[in-house]
């Protein structure tokens, strides 16, 4: 449980570390390649690694998202099935399956909360 109440000074030291990268770093902009960061991060993730490409941006990474999160459900939903039927899945197994779920589903709600809300504020715009 130690570890849990952690959680908020663990994410403020990595946003301090990844703020005093950034302005140790010697690299002028202009050197990288287009849509790479200072540091060699590329915004979808490192130097070299490929993004997913999608015919339609938004759409696409949405449909990953949505993937992601039932195959995130479906695993949570076999984890407890196989600690309830004794098939030997431990408790700490079955408990972060069930969490890493409902992390993933609540992040693609406040996604969709946003998306709605983005798109009624522009349907409420008069041009």
């Amino acid at each position: 449980m130690s570890g849990i109440s952690n959680i908020p000074a663990q994410f403020q030291a990595a946003a301090q570390s990844l703020g005093s990268v950034a302005s140790s770093n010697s690299t002028s902009s202009s050197m990288l390649p287009h849509g790479v960061l200072p540091g060699g991060v590329m915004p979808g993730g490192v130097l070299g690694a490929e993004a997913p490409a999608y015919n339609t941006p938004f759409a696409g990474v949405m449909r990953d998202a949505i993937a992601k999160t039932q195959a995130l459900d479906t695993q949570a939903t076999q984890a407890v099935s196989g600690l309830l039927s004794g098939q030997g899945v431990d408790v700490h197994t079955a408990l972060i399956a069930t969490e890493k779920s409902d992390l993933a589903f609540e992040m693609m709600l406040s996604l969709r909360n946003k998306a709605i809300g983005a798109y009624q504020q522009l349907m409420g715009m008069q041009f």
